[in-house]
């Protein structure tokens, strides 16, 4: 953070408001779709909007005021969540009110179902106060699916709540897909954190799919693997973070070694890991940044996708560098760009019905994959949250 008497002069030399409007992201396909194969083809959108409340002058102090205002930003936001017309849209600070008075009621009538989360926090608010309480939120078009269960991973508590959902349309296929979003902890500070909500998650991911199997009496009950899942979120660690050895720097010597092992899928590796078969739906060469403010540009944002399970054909490209440049944009958001986050939009192939784990395990290696692979200690430090 700047000092406040600095921070407006400091921008008001670098930043062009009067540009004119970014050029449209490139669409970049990567595969075909399997001829003669029967499959679900759909879209995932994955996107941090900014929530109102962390929106201000003093930390984005190179923008207008008005750039900033949630009034003039929440048309920016709708309008490129419209353009993607995702069939799933995971979204990242969302505040409680935005959600149930603009996110919900817009996105239903274009045919979308939501499901929403605060922060834990909100419980300890007054009702005016729990308004403003950002957190992550769901959309599906309920022409392609239908809610089957909903679960609450609560870090602070490592609580679960369980919402029951309806069956598939009569005629349609029962096709199980986990979708999972969210929004990691920022401070660097508290990288420890980070790295215990991560570990937290996927071993919750991991008992969501056991209950799954288990409600349907399903034989793959023992493998994480037996359904597949789509992770997207705002996971505040860049791609270089690496494996995550259980006396990690970032548990800063707190004695975390022995309680780590509860989240922990091998008992005897030196380093902390999941069974589950994930791949980036971005490679770190198609997008240099997802997040970009004027103290921090990098790749924080993430779509993580079963790798056995689905095709990926496609992704939507970067921004195009050329016009920050031309237009010395420094940092977002910006008159044009209503969220320092760029959006990733996704499309995949699943084959209907989807194959047997068994098969699954068969082609697959049996080692396990690293806590790196979805985030580690390295984070950006421009926030304050």
């Amino acid at each position: 953070m700047m000092d406040n008497e600095q921070h407006p002069a400091r921008f008001k030399l670098v930043q062009d408001v009067s540009s004119t409007q970014p050029p449209q992201r490139q669409w970049i396909p990567l595969a075909r779709p399997e001829a003669g194969r029967p499959a679900a083809i759909f879209t995932v959108m994955c996107y941090n909007v900014l929530c109102d409340k962390y929106c201000t002058r003093q930390q984005y102090g190179y923008c207008p005021s008005w750039g900033l205002n949630w009034e003039y930003r929440k048309k920016g936001i709708m309008d490129e969540i419209r353009t993607c017309a995702a069939d799933i849209i995971g979204l990242q600070e969302v505040e409680t009110d935005q959600f149930y008075n603009f996110f919900k009621p817009e996105l239903e009538r274009d045919g979308y179902q939501g499901i929403f989360s605060p922060k834990s926090r909100a419980r300890t608010m007054t009702e005016q106060e729990r308004k403003h309480v950002d957190g992550c939120a769901i959309f599906f078009r309920t022409s392609k699916f239908t809610l089957l269960k909903e679960h609450l991973i609560e870090f602070n508590q490592l609580a679960m709540a369980n919402a029951e959902g309806g069956l598939p349309p009569e005629g349609k296929i029962n096709q199980r897909l986990l979708i999972t979003t969210a929004h990691m902890h920022w401070d660097p500070e508290f990288s420890d954190v980070k790295l215990i909500q991560t570990m937290m998650l996927m071993s919750e991911l991991k008992k969501v799919v056991e209950e799954s199997n288990a409600s349907i009496q399903s034989t793959e009950q023992g493998d994480c693997n037996s359904i597949p899942i789509i992770l997207c979120g705002d996971l505040n660690s860049l791609p270089e973070s690496g494996k995550v050895p259980s006396n990690h720097i970032d548990f800063k010597e707190l004695g975390y070694e022995a309680s780590l092992q509860a989240f922990n899928c091998h008992d005897t590796s030196t380093h902390l890991t999941h069974m589950f078969r994930l791949a980036k739906a971005y490679e770190d060469n198609i997008m240099k940044y997802t997040n970009y403010t004027f103290e921090f540009k990098g790749i924080i944002d993430y779509i993580f996708y079963s790798r056995k399970y689905m095709n990926l054909l496609g992704v939507l490209g970067p921004m195009d560098e050329n016009w920050f440049i031309e237009n010395k944009v420094v940092g977002c958001p910006h008159p044009h760009i209503p969220s320092d986050h760029f959006s990733l939009f996704v499309e995949f192939e699943m084959p209907v019905p989807y194959p047997d784990i068994n098969t699954i395990l068969k082609e697959d290696s049996h080692k396990p994959s690293s806590l790196g692979a979805i985030g580690s200690g390295v984070h950006r430090e421009n926030k304050n949250r």
